[in-house]
């Protein structure tokens, strides 16, 4: 479907240069795009090489275990029904302490864990389970005390502070957060009448 959606977008491109008469100007534009591209990907592996190897070394030192201690609560509050050692409790724990860090691409396969661990234990196979939907909105807000990725792509694009949005990040995520928890809470009393 995306792809459809990004071939109609470049087809409305080309034929409104057509229409108002700059034609000529789409190729130079495409591999001036095409060139800036390949720039910010090549910046963006420098840096998210770092912040992964970050994320391994903070594993290895155990403070990713300490963040898995402070999420506990949180994540026992949030998903009662989930037993405490049960392995989607720790996809769960891992999945938060990644998006915490910032870290999108290493929380999604924690994320899929998570849900494939959550569908286990869910008795009605063909309908998300109010787990399921909790993780869901918690996963897509997903509160952000350093935005690493985010930084990587400011500093990719030659910002000169790139950590500047660290503060305000933290308030739109916790914010976002909040709403997310609260739209499924108020949403689970509503499917429960």
């Amino acid at each position: 479907m995306i792809g459809y959606l990004w071939a109609g977008m470049i087809c409305l491109a080309v034929l409104t240069a057509a229409l108002g008469g700059n034609i000529g100007a789409v190729t130079p534009s495409i591999f001036a795009a095409a060139e800036q591209g390949v720039k910010v990907a090549f910046g963006l592996i420098s840096i998210m090489t770092f912040w992964l190897g970050m994320m391994k070394l903070i594993e290895s030192s155990g403070i990713i275990d300490l963040i898995k201690k402070l999420l506990r609560p949180l994540a026992q509050f949030l998903f009662p029904a989930i037993p405490r050692d049960h392995p989607a409790m720790s996809a769960i724990l891992m999945n938060m302490s990644a998006n915490v860090l910032g870290l999108g691409s290493a929380a999604t396969p924690f994320g899929i864990k998570a849900m494939e661990e959550l569908q286990r234990i869910n008795p009605h196979q063909d309908t998300a389970s109010n787990e399921m939907c909790t993780f869901l909105a918690l996963n897509t807000s997903s509160l952000t005390l350093l935005p690493t990725t985010v930084i990587a792509l400011r500093a990719a694009a030659g910002s000169l502070n790139p950590a500047e949005i660290v503060g305000t990040t933290m308030i739109a995520t916790l914010c976002s957060t909040a709403v997310a928890v609260i739209a499924d809470r108020l949403f689970r009393r509503r499917r429960e009448r």
